[in-house]
């Protein structure tokens, strides 16, 4: 009897079974076939930025091989400046670098805009991020105010960056030159005091130190 209960149940189990399917299976094949064009898109969308980040090193890399040859280094600035505006975490930094060390854009408000659209792509690691803020910093350097500089650094001075130490010493010597040694001073100590200072960076704020500021 129990035997016959459980077989009865048990068909009864596949047949409500049966029956979910049939009534739902639109739903069903609709949310399998979701998933596979959801998984097939992340695919596609990996491949199509595989192919977007070589098309890019290509053009980077033909500009830059072939600069010393061209006639019309405009439409190479150009271009250069159409990599940037890609925002993408490897090609965009270094055409804006090629741009700064071949002088190729003289306006310091078009330049201090191409740094804040590399300083400002999501994808980029936090350290090349802070590298860049360092390196808007160092241009800026001939042009603000110590107030201003002090502001663009602060992402920096305000963490522990391994670009931090690099970030007090430019401001150390900005203040200096600036005639403001006391603040210069107390940068200096800042920098010798920090245990995660870049040796080299520390090494060289006690020299100045000793060479600029001894009694």
């Amino acid at each position: 009897m129990e035997e016959e209960i459980q077989i009865i149940n048990e068909n009864a189990r596949k047949e409500k079974l049966k029956n979910f399917f049939i009534k739902n299976s639109k739903y069903l094949i609709f949310s399998i076939s979701a998933l596979i064009i959801l998984i097939l898109s992340y695919f596609v969308y990996v491949e199509i930025k595989s192919r977007d980040q070589i098309k890019l090193a290509e053009k980077y890399n033909n500009i830059v091989n072939n600069f010393n040859n061209l006639q019309n280094t405009e439409l190479s600035t150009k271009e250069l400046i159409k990599i940037i505006e890609k925002k993408n975490p490897t090609y965009s930094p270094l055409a804006l670098y090629f741009i700064l060390d071949n002088d190729l854009v003289i306006e310091n408000k078009e330049i201090n805009k191409y740094f804040d659209m590399v300083i400002n792509i999501g994808s980029l690691e936090k350290e090349i991020k802070n590298l860049n803020i360092y390196k808007k910093a160092i241009y800026n350097s001939d042009f603000v105010d110590e107030t201003e500089l002090v502001e663009i650094l602060r992402p920096i001075t305000n963490t522990d960056s391994v670009w931090k130490s690099h970030s007090l010493y430019l401001l150390a010597e900005f203040f200096y030159f600036k005639k403001n040694k006391t603040e210069s001073k107390k940068l200096l100590n800042e920098i010798l005091n920090y245990e995660n200072s870049n040796p080299e960076i520390k090494l060289e704020a006690q020299k100045k130190l000793t060479r600029d500021f001894s009694e």
